[in-house]
């Protein structure tokens, strides 16, 4: 396997994304907003996906859903007074005691592996309007058998949920992915009676059954042509982001490096909560970011806000996050 030294500032350039928008989306979503349903933010059953390229891959993003939660200083910035994680948030034009989360797994179709980074919920998240991923891979053209590789950043339920379907394989044509740091974490019987015992028997149920297919990375490792693994830990210990590259043009998927395009990226230096390791997720925000401010290149994170793909540039103490418009249209 191909090795790399570790986060070097190189020249990155994005290519062209191409924005698909289901007019029955907008219609029904417009309907909601005008009788005030305020239900569920992923209310509507209709797939969402986006596609764009990047050199002569094609990227496909796929929401899995997306949930509402109360007092959002309780998730970020734990270790300031509630009333500071709600002032930034106000500055930004954003609700102080609700926050959205959403989910994005994306595939990358290189022409020779159709590669699905991370799952999301799967069929245990779809009574909560989540684990949308098949319905998103149908719509947007691919069937599960299409996949040829599931690469995983990490081992939260929110992104190993889908690997099994009605007790069997969902992507029955795929080898696997992921860090072995992580998984040797999870796989630990030391995490019984701990409290990632539920993130322990979460994996030995969805992540252990594929071990004899799957393939343990590191540093440096190829997860595939064109894409390799940079280890980013904190979030959890083995947590890894993966850099894409096609024809010069770059990309990095970051999985949970930031959780919140404000209270992440604004305040990398912030407490949160489902951060195992706090002040090493800290310092990996802040190494990781720096470089994708530093060489503008555009990164996929799986909780910005959909269709997930942006920039950031140097803010204040942190970073703003810059959504896609037209420039990857053109």
């Amino acid at each position: 396997m191909a090795k790399s030294t570790g986060i070097r500032r190189r020249a990155f350039c994005a290519a062209g994304i191409g924005l698909l928008a289901a007019p029955a989306i907008l219609r029904q979503t417009a309907a909601m907003a005008a009788s005030g349903d305020k239900t569920k933010m992923d209310a509507t059953t209709q797939p969402q996906f986006n596609k764009f390229k990047l050199g002569s891959f094609n990227f496909t993003v796929i929401k899995d859903g997306a949930s509402v939660a109360e007092k959002p200083y309780e998730t970020f910035g734990t270790n300031q007074k509630p009333e500071t994680v709600q002032e930034l948030l106000a500055k930004n034009f954003l609700p102080t005691d609700k926050f959205v989360n959403a989910y994005a797994p994306t595939v990358i179709d290189t022409g020779s592996d159709v590669i699905l980074v991370d799952t999301g919920f799967g069929e245990g998240g779809r009574a909560r309007g989540a684990g949308l991923l098949r319905d998103g891979l149908k719509a947007a053209g691919y069937s599960p058998d299409d996949i040829t590789v599931v690469a995983l950043t990490h081992l939260h339920g929110d992104h190993i949920g889908g690997l099994m379907e009605a007790g069997a394989p969902a992507f029955k044509n795929a080898r696997y992915v992921a860090g072995k740091t992580e998984y040797d974490f999870w796989t630990d019987k030391a995490r019984e009676g701990t409290p990632a015992e539920g993130g322990h028997k979460a994996v030995l149920a969805n992540v252990v059954p594929f071990a004899e297919k799957m393939t343990f990375i590191g540093e440096g490792d190829t997860v595939a042509g064109g894409i390799t693994a940079m280890l980013a830990p904190g979030h959890t210990p083995g947590h890894m982001i993966f850099h894409v590259e096609s024809d010069g043009k770059r990309l990095i998927a970051t999985g949970d490096t930031a959780n919140h395009y404000v209270l992440s990226l604004q305040r990398p230096e912030w407490e949160v909560r489902f951060d195992m390791d706090k002040a090493q997720a800290a310092a990996t925000r802040k190494k990781v970011f720096d470089m994708i401010a530093a060489d503008k290149v555009a990164f996929l994170g799986y909780h910005m806000p959909f269709p997930a793909v942006g920039f950031v540039e140097t803010y204040d103490t942190g970073y703003r996050f810059v959504p896609k418009t037209y420039q990857f249209d053109l």
